[in-house]
């Protein structure tokens, strides 16, 4: 309002488009990316170390309003920020937790909902298209446009490395070939990381924990030749329990309310399903005291300065927001608070830099409402997560995506590619480089040794390789 010389500010529910600030007492800077405010700042950016710690423990980012910058801000999904008389306030315009109280009566009035939310996100003049990636959220985009909007000529793109390669979902993607003709495929590589890596980075600005990014990025590279708006299946697992670590939770909710028989039979269930004992010990895990849980995080690391660490073990909010959920609809609720956000900062600078427009429709306002009101049996149940969607998506979704157990999403063969003489060099030369050393982040003697047991193929930490490029090269952009 230029009259009466105020500002208004407010973001969307849960945090699709991001929005950056930075205030001192003669001027408030915003911008919906980082790097536009670097730009008109004198001062030379430091490092938020808070931010640094969580980010090489837990892997997480954003779940706070801080960045990596020190003084720039993020303003918080679901809240608005006003200026007035030079002086800002914030205020929490959409609270997620007094919308739920109203849940599906079945998977049919889902299903309706579901297709609803897609059909809205179709609205264009342009062509439109979806980042397939073989898992049950994309796929099912996928199939409802096809079955209620009968879009044969449907785009979709995919990244796929070769059947057998760690990481690869042709098989599933593969189910959709007699039905779709425009399918278009990138094949992510370790030398075109390689040669990538600084243009990746650039439309970052901030360290990212992990390579799967990166293959959504070249998702995003391969659809702007051919689309303008892309559908993508962002916000289902947070809504619908899809990591795994969601079973403890939801062990956690059996075991408070004395259901032992089910808890049972939900534990057995699970390891039969998908011969694993992740959930277990997840379990375990949710059941520490905080203290212990971001202790053994911190330590398993292995490689982080003792003093860094003692110095942010503490305040991490990350513990208590995030694993510390009473039962699975706090989880959920709490992975929307919290979590989310940095899964849509990536799609958000992944899909502008290819000046593409990203829609999401599992985040439509009212399904996400309705799904956070479900009781948890309609989320896991008999070992497997997404239940209500699972049936909603009968004689939609091809069987073999509908009844998939494993949890791939955009994953990299990141381990291998960290093997090969390419990534070697680099990664020698970066760990003895001087920027490691004085980050004080980082045990460079730790860093080797685990770096050597990775090569030979004792270990595989590729994650937290990947976490020391990012972070190394992010912090000689601001030295």
């Amino acid at each position: 309002e230029k009259k009466k010389k105020k500002v208004f500010i407010a973001r969307d529910r849960f945090g699709v488009k991001p929005f950056y600030y930075y205030a001192d007492k003669d001027k408030f800077v915003f911008a919906s990316e980082i790097p536009a405010i670097l730009k008109v700042l004198t001062n030379k950016p430091e490092p938020d170390n808070q931010s640094v710690y969580d980010f090489l423990v837990f892997n997480r980012t954003d779940q706070t309003e801080n960045t990596f910058y020190k003084n720039i801000k993020k303003l918080q999904h679901g809240h608005q920020l006003k200026i007035v008389n030079n002086e800002y306030s914030i205020v929490k315009w959409y609270n997620l937790k007094e919308q739920i109280r109203s849940p599906f009566k079945n998977p049919e009035e889902y299903r309706n909902m579901f297709s609803s939310a897609v059909g809205l996100r179709l609205r264009s003049d342009v062509p439109v298209g979806v980042c397939l990636s073989g898992g049950l959220d994309s796929s099912s985009i996928v199939s409802i446009l096809l079955k209620d909007y009968n879009k044969k000529d449907l785009n979709t793109f995919s990244a796929v490395y070769g059947k057998g390669t760690k990481g690869d979902e042709s098989e599933y993607i593969d189910e959709y070939k007699s039905l779709l003709k425009n399918m278009y495929y990138t094949m992510p590589s370790a030398e075109s990381l390689y040669n990538d890596m600084f243009s990746f980075m650039k439309a970052h600005s901030e360290p990212i924990p992990s390579t799967s990014p990166y293959a959504q990025f070249k998702v995003m590279e391969l659809a702007k030749n051919h689309v303008t708006v892309l559908l993508d299946g962002q916000g289902a697992d947070e809504q619908l329990g899809g990591y795994h670590y969601f079973f403890g939770f939801y062990y956690k909710e059996l075991l408070k309310q004395l259901k032992w028989l089910l808890l049972l039979k939900e534990i057995y269930a699970y390891k039969k399903n998908h011969h694993s004992l992740f959930a277990i010990k997840t379990f375990g895990y949710f059941l520490l005291p905080n203290y212990l849980k971001t202790n053994l995080r911190s330590n398993e690391k292995g490689y982080l300065n003792k003093e860094f660490a003692n110095q942010y073990a503490n305040s991490n909010k990350i513990v208590e927001n995030l694993y510390n959920s009473k039962n699975l609809n706090d989880a959920l609720i709490d992975h929307f608070e919290y979590k989310l956000e940095h899964l849509l900062k990536w799609e958000d600078r992944n899909s502008m830099w290819f000046s593409l427009e990203s829609r999401v429709p599992f985040l439509d306002y009212r399904l996400v409402e309705k799904t956070l009101s479900l009781p948890s049996k309609e989320i896991i149940r008999k070992g497997n997560t997404k239940y209500i969607l699972r049936e909603a998506m009968k004689e939609i979704l091809p069987e073999k995506i509908r009844k998939r157990q494993s949890k791939i999403g955009f994953a990299t063969p990141e381990d291998q590619w960290f093997r090969t003489n390419l990534f070697k060099n680099y990664i020698e030369e970066l760990i003895n480089s001087k920027i490691f050393s004085e980050n004080n982040y980082i045990d460079k003697s730790q860093a080797i040794q685990l770096y050597s047991n990775h090569l030979s193929g004792k270990i595989n930490i590729s994650q937290e390789i990947w976490k020391w490029i990012h972070l190394s090269e992010w912090m000689k952009g601001i030295k």
